[in-house]
């Protein structure tokens, strides 16, 4: 159980995977700041936190903007108190072949994950090193080892690998932990979104993914979640700088 006075930022998280980390994270005893793009978007987590008895807050922001959100780390630590678990999870797709690919496709995708991350890191760190805890989790994707179609977002989630290891490098000393998730395929509005882009029906798309994954089923959101919760544990103190792939079976 996390102590009281913890408090965890989940990025995304107005649905799919980052809206059962933040589920997860304040079944486990945290209070949560619930961010998105749109805050009126994280109603609904915000709203099944405290249906359960936890204690959550909804938060706009724009985690590619450096005023946006050192705005919105400051307004956690005042209202729900200094943030020490972040999990960095808000992401885009702009999929395309690479001769199609325009530089915003580019420029966007590595905004939202990369420099997303980066910002949200840097604005959360003082605070954990003042509690001498702290807990950063990062998403990564199976894309991360290439994904056709996937140029951006393949080389920002292999990207998010590297940030990992170097966090987990310069921040260890002072009580913080670093690692990443790297999700297989797991059933999301972005997946559904995917499979109408490609024109195939979702059910379709999902059992053709079961049937290549090991476990022979595909991912849920509360798969990730569970991952979370152990890597923003006490007990995982000793874990950091590493990438687990969820995804059903192995990936190099």
């Amino acid at each position: 159980m996390a102590q009281e006075t913890r408090t965890a930022i989940v990025t995304g998280s107005a649905r799919g995977i980052g809206a059962a980390v933040a589920k997860r994270l304040a079944s486990d005893g945290y209070k949560v700041a619930v961010l998105d793009l749109d805050e009126a978007a994280c109603a609904d987590t915000v709203e099944a936190i405290k249906a359960a008895g936890g204690e959550a807050l909804a938060v706009g922001a724009n985690v590619a903007d450096e005023d946006s959100v050192a705005a919105a780390v400051e307004r956690i630590a005042a209202e729900l108190g200094a943030p020490t678990v972040l999990v960095n999870n808000a992401g885009i797709i702009r999929d395309n072949m690479l001769f199609k690919m325009s530089v915003d496709d580019w420029d966007s995708v590595m905004a939202v994950h990369l420099r997303g991350a980066f910002l949200m890191s840097r604005a959360c760190q003082k605070h954990m090193v003042d509690a001498k805890f702290g807990r950063i989790v990062n998403l990564s994707s199976t894309s991360a080892l290439g994904n056709r179609g996937q140029a951006n977002y393949s080389a920002a989630k292999a990207g998010m690998q590297g940030f990992t290891k170097t966090l987990a490098i310069e921040l260890g000393k002072f009580g913080v932990t670093a690692n990443a998730i790297a999700p297989g395929f797991i059933e999301t509005d972005m997946t559904a979104g995917t499979a109408a882009r490609v024109g195939v029906p979702y059910e379709d798309f999902k059992k053709a993914a079961a049937s290549q994954i090991p476990v022979n089923r595909i991912g849920q959101p509360e798969d990730i979640a569970h991952t979370a919760s152990f890597f923003a544990s006490e007990g995982a103190g000793f874990v950091s700088g590493q990438v687990v792939y969820v995804a059903g079976g192995p990936k190099d």
